[in-house]
């Protein structure tokens, strides 16, 4: 795909694109969260809005000239400087208690590969110096020789200002949990359906194309074959990492198989993308749950209202539930059912924590990612335009099949994010020093 890295830093000759979006009233925001383990820990979010204007493409000189930049890196070496020579200091236990040490210590752990990939950049961008002084030598062999070598700083610059970009925005910490996934029709009728289970299968598709597994929770269907419901546990690398920013409501424009007289109708359905906790990480007390037994319903086989294999489980203080009648056992449906409750009470208190962060900055921001048009499939036009960063692909057909074009949609989203979280960090940093 023709689509560039959006933080390339090489700093001569490439462009470093960074995206600066403006962002209107009705902003909307879907949550990442974003989590460096020492004082500058923070809750992100992604901003979405439409139309999302691009308003300049900065190079990589452009993007290293900016102060707060510079300044930024310049603090995280101050701090590293003084926290270790707090902990190598004699005077070390006079000074601080047990608990300032320890995070002291934890700081200049966290800080190293850092400040190191900082050092190391200022080392190789003193040698591409050195060799351009040599390029201008009559000597034609030392000339071509300078020239090999500043090709290689320059690769290994390249390197460096990528590493130093993925160490200053680390990933939030639910980028390594596995996800629920759960689909929902919308407006439409037998359209939107059709349409849910369309976006179903292409993230069962997108699910092979990684190798993740893919375990069904909840599959609801209508009368045409659609979809009115359906959930999913998806598990593997990344995944969702890969996944959150599907979360939204997705519009499809289309004549639907219904239509007798060829007329476009727009439909709806919604995509809800949960991180999946470990039980250390987020426990529920059973005394606030309520589970509930039944007689499994729809199709099924023999099993289907002749046993109470279904499970449906109430957590009495929010009044969340989740159901599970896949399974033949009720063992099995029940511990769906707690994996499914668990991702929804965690996704909530995720939610919680990032509103009291932008109510407290004042940030107008809409319903979140469940509840705002993110992306509008036309085929007519055999189109998919993400409304939160203006992009668009063609060849609806590939693109239903989770493969490639999903992939590239996703990536672009993560670069935006990217993008945006160091925007942020750069603002903030500034704010504390002044």
């Amino acid at each position: 795909m023709a689509y560039r890295r959006a933080l390339n830093l090489l700093p001569r000759g490439k462009q470093f694109i960074f995206r600066v979006f403006q962002k209107p009233p009705n902003a909307i925001s879907q949550t990442l969260r974003f989590h460096m383990n020492n004082p500058c820990s923070r809750t992100r979010n992604l901003h979405t809005a439409t139309p999302l204007m691009v308003a300049k493409l900065l190079s990589a000189e452009e993007l290293f000239a900016m102060r707060s930049l510079q300044g930024y890196l310049k603090k995280m070496e101050m701090e590293y400087s003084e926290c270790l020579r707090a902990v190598n200091s004699s005077e070390t236990e006079e000074q601080f208690s047990e608990d300032e040490l320890r995070a002291k210590r934890t700081k200049v752990s966290l800080l190293a590969p850092l400040i190191q990939s900082i050092r190391e950049l200022e080392a190789k961008q003193k040698e591409v110096t050195e060799t351009e002084t040599l390029m201008k030598d009559e000597d034609p062999a030392l000339r071509e020789l300078a020239e090999l070598e500043r090709e290689g700083c320059l690769q290994d610059i390249q390197d460096l200002s990528q590493k130093i970009l993925d160490l200053v925005i680390p990933e939030e910490d639910a980028d390594m949990s596995d996800l629920v996934l759960e689909v929902t029709a919308g407006v439409g009728g037998q359209e939107a359906m059709l349409f849910t289970a369309e976006v179903f299968d292409m993230y069962q598709g997108y699910a092979q194309h990684h190798g993740w597994s893919f375990d069904l929770l909840e599959h609801m269907t209508s009368d045409l074959g659609g979809l009115r419901h359906a959930s999913a546990s998806i598990s593997g690398p990344q995944c969702y990492k890969r996944m959150k920013f599907e979360a939204g409501v997705h519009r499809v424009q289309r004549v639907p198989k219904t239509e007798k007289q060829g007329r476009m109708h727009t439909s709806t359905m919604t995509v809800a993308v949960l991180p999946q906790p470990t039980e250390i990480s987020f426990t529920i007390n059973p005394k606030d749950l309520r589970i509930e037994t039944k007689r499994a319903s729809g199709a099924g086989g023999q099993h289907v209202n002749t046993t109470d294999s279904a499970v449906r489980i109430v957590h009495l203080p929010t009044g969340v539930v989740a159901e599970c009648q896949q399974e033949r056992s009720q063992l099995k449906n029940r511990e769906k059912a707690m994996k499914a409750l668990r991702a929804k009470l965690y996704s909530i208190k995720l939610e919680e924590a990032t509103s009291k962060r932008y109510n407290q900055r004042k940030l107008q921001i809409g319903t979140r990612g469940r509840s705002e048009k993110i992306r509008t499939y036309n085929f007519a036009q055999d189109r998919i335009t993400d409304h939160r960063i203006g992009m668009t692909v063609h060849d609806i057909k590939s693109f239903l099949l989770g493969e490639d074009l999903l992939e590239e949609m996703n990536s672009s989203l993560q670069e935006f994010s990217n993008q945006e979280t160091l925007m942020e960090l750069l603002e903030e940093s500034n704010q504390d020093s002044s």
